[in-house]
């Protein structure tokens, strides 16, 4: 029998073994550059230069050359009071108070004014008031007079803030200045033009209110004196003082003579009846007719023409329309002058009813301690910014290095 044959052949006797693989070298660690650092020391140095130096700087001016200063209050409104009748509010409640949002308007406004600047100026000399530190030692806080009205005006706007709520019409003040008293006395002159100023705006809007109403009630007085001036020139030149009433006369009597005229003619019928023809009698009644009949021709002659009624030849027709016209126009002219004058009275009560008036709510204040400079919060808003100046200079200075 063969023998069988191994499976797995042995390798090579001189087969040489495999060498195990050898791990791969690591790189170099890398070096710094030397731009690195400068970028570093860059913005440090800017950190310094933009945020810490104004600090320090803002912090020496503040504690060692900014002047104390004295702030003064003072707050007040305008009000409006209307007055009217217990009849008109049903139970005798005759005062109503409010705010006028206009006239507030109006004072803030002249707050800020330069007329008001220089009328305080005159009283006060807020040249010397505001530049009583040195200028030189405290240039920030301090007036350097003399300087123009201009410069006073907006150093005012820096020494007096104005704060003002439009909703409820309240206007709030804060006066500065180096010493206390005279921080009080110009918020008290401050008050006292403003209520001078709200005083004329009311006697003004008083004045508009009547001034109509008295123009009309001078037109209607105007007319009623030239009503009675042209009727009394006509009653004299005529010599009549109511033409209507001797016109009355005159109607009366014709028609008295026209109740004759008819008994007459009655009477004449009767006689022709009763009596033979050229009774004396019947010549009497016809003649006595006759007479009547040219007395009623006569006076209506007399009242259509007026021969000898108004002395002066005139249509007696024509004189009665002429006064009438002229009474008419008397009567119009009073009634004129009534209600103008009614209009006047009631345009005047309603002008006293209705005034302004400056309400204090807050009278002007004496400091005991300086509150000014504010030098933390001023220090804290000056390092803010600076950082944030900072910060946004290195971030542009950063995004313009990356797009290189």
């Amino acid at each position: 029998a063969q023998p069988k044959a191994p499976a797995h052949p042995k390798p090579a006797a001189n087969t040489p073994a495999q060498a195990p693989a050898k791990p791969a070298a690591a790189p170099p660690p890398p070096v710094p550059k030397a731009g690195g650092r400068r970028r570093h020391a860059l913005l440090a140095l800017s950190f310094v230069v933009m945020v810490l130096a104004p600090i320090l700087v803002s912090a020496w001016y503040l504690w060692t050359r900014a002047q104390d200063q004295y702030a003064s209050y003072v707050g007040f409104s305008v009000r409006t009071e209307e007055v009217g009748s217990a009849i008109e509010l049903l139970g005798g409640i005759t005062e109503l108070s409010g705010s006028s949002s206009s006239d507030t308007d109006i004072l803030y406004k002249f707050l800020q004014s330069q007329e008001l600047v220089a009328s305080v100026d005159a009283a006060l000399d807020l040249r010397a008031i505001w530049a009583r530190a040195d200028p030189e030692v405290d240039p920030v806080f301090a007036y350097d007079p003399p300087g123009t009205i201009e410069d006073l005006v907006d150093h005012w706007s820096r020494k007096v803030a104005i704060y003002y709520d439009s909703g409820s019409g309240l206007l709030d003040l804060r006066v500065l200045a180096f010493d206390p008293n005279e921080a009080t006395s110009i918020a008290h002159l401050i008050f006292a033009e403003s209520s001078e100023m709200i005083n004329a705006l009311s006697a003004l809007a008083r004045e508009d209110a009547i001034s109509y109403a008295r123009d009309e009630l001078e037109q209607a007085v105007e007319r009623l004196r030239a009503a009675r001036v042209a009727l009394n020139s006509f009653r004299t030149r005529a010599q009549i003082v109511d033409p209507t009433i001797d016109t009355q006369g005159q109607m009366g009597l014709v028609t008295t003579l026209q109740a004759q005229l008819a008994d007459a003619l009655i009477e004449v019928d009767l006689l022709r009846e009763t009596t033979r023809p050229g009774d004396p009698r019947i010549t009497q009644g016809e003649l006595r007719i006759l007479v009547i009949e040219r007395r009623i021709e006569e006076e209506r002659r007399k009242v259509g023409l007026g021969g000898g009624v108004s002395g002066d030849g005139s249509v007696f027709a024509d004189l009665v329309g002429e006064y009438e016209s002229l009474v008419v126009d008397l009567e119009f002219a009073q009634q004129s002058y009534v209600a103008a004058l009614a209009t006047f009275d009631a345009a005047r009560n309603e002008a006293r009813r209705q005034s302004r008036y400056l309400a204090a709510h807050v009278r002007p204040t004496l400091a005991e301690r300086a509150e000014y400079p504010q030098r933390g919060f001023l220090l804290g808003l000056i390092g803010l910014f600076s950082f944030l100046a900072w910060s946004i200079s290195a971030l542009v200075a950063y995004s313009l290095r990356d797009r290189r």
